[in-house]
């Protein structure tokens, strides 16, 4: 594998020191770029772009290409690729979101379920990474990712997306003993993924938990956090002579920062409703902290996001540990030339913080 040329993100996330805070966007490669939306309509579809390991590198390398600055690349896949392999069979339908052919429901559905083989099931998502870390040449390093065993099991026993997830609460609370089965399979699952990313060239990992901020306290701890803990106890720690850092996300997860803290991983991943500071503060050097700038400041004029990009590395304040990146993905309708100002002014502003 070649040599890494800029290592700034990967060192951020382990408190070693930078010459500037690294920064990345969620959804850098995604539909508010023009080359992204061309190269999705040569596919033919998402799942088609997704299941093609040569046009998954394209649209990954499309922001590095847009944008220089970018101190790393994600895998471009989907977090439903894992119920997907389980036989559910995902589909898009336009403007409407994930859907899936069969649900979980039941004891039975959720018994007949097989736990993944990444190499076997998945070999379009490991070949997508080894073709993109070659494509890479060192650039920047290539992050893998997976969704949260509680939010693939919300698509899982929903069918698709839920504002309340009626179905999957109430499985929860009426038959743990099989709910608990289900996160079992998905946590095996999920490892196995990881670790398969990691051992075709991935070399930091983020767990998505897309809708843990939708569970009770209790009910968090229970079937969100200590899933994912058990998840990073068994990933692969080292790989290609370096460590592997893990990214912990769960979205309106701010109240839990400190227990999230104990998880074993090497970050955590903020939403914008958090203040990084006060986040800062909270989890002391335990981890190191990414985010946390609102998606929709994109919006604004690129004074503003320049003001704003200024506000959250004044928050988090000196010394490494910081990885700058939105809230939650960037949007469709966001001008390119806005997260390019974006990009920009976080490494002219943020030089003066690691002097």
């Amino acid at each position: 594998m070649a040599e890494l040329k800029n290592d700034r993100f990967l060192r951020a996330l382990l408190k070693q020191p930078v010459d500037a805070t690294p920064v990345w966007m969620m959804r850098q490669a995604g539909r508010y770029l023009p080359e992204y939306r061309a190269t999705r309509a040569q596919a033919g579809d998402f799942m088609g772009l997704c299941t093609n390991p040569e046009l998954a590198c394209e649209v990954t390398l499309q922001p590095l290409d847009r944008y220089p600055s970018l101190d790393a690349a994600i895998l471009f896949s989907d977090i439903l690729t894992i119920p997907d392999a389980m036989g559910l069979g995902l589909y898009f339908e336009t403007g409407e979101g994930p859907k899936f052919k069969k649900s979980v429901t039941n004891a039975a559905d959720i018994e007949a379920l097989p736990v993944v083989n990444p190499q076997q099931d998945l070999p379009y998502v490991l070949d997508a990474v080894s073709t993109i870390r070659r494509e890479l040449n060192g650039r920047v390093p290539l992050i893998g990712f997976t969704g949260s065993p509680w939010t693939l099991a919300t698509y899982m026993v929903e069918g698709g997306s839920s504002k309340d997830y009626r179905r999957t609460k109430a499985l929860m609370y009426n038959d743990p003993e099989v709910f608990q089965l289900l996160i079992d399979k998905l946590v095996e699952s999920i490892t196995a993924y990881l670790n398969g990313q990691i051992k075709a060239g991935a070399q930091a990992v983020q767990i998505f938990d897309s809708w843990g901020g939708a569970l009770s306290h209790s009910a968090y701890q229970e079937y969100s956090l200590k899933p994912m803990q058990r998840i990073i106890d068994g990933l692969i720690k080292e790989n290609e002579g370096r460590q592997v850092p893990v990214i912990l996300f769960t979205k309106g997860g701010g109240q839990w920062l400190e227990v999230m803290a104990n998880s074993g991983a090497t970050a955590l991943g903020l939403d914008w409703t958090t203040d990084i500071a006060q986040a800062r503060a909270r989890v002391g050097d335990k981890v190191a902290l990414q985010g946390n700038m609102d998606p929709s400041i994109l919006y604004a004029k690129p004074e503003r996001i320049r003001e704003e990009v200024a506000a959250v590395l004044a928050g988090y304040g000196k010394g490494s540990g910081h990885v700058f990146n939105l809230g939650h993905g960037i949007t469709p309708e966001v001008d390119p030339a806005h997260a390019g100002a974006f990009i920009e002014s976080v490494h002219e502003l943020s030089a003066q913080y690691h002097q």
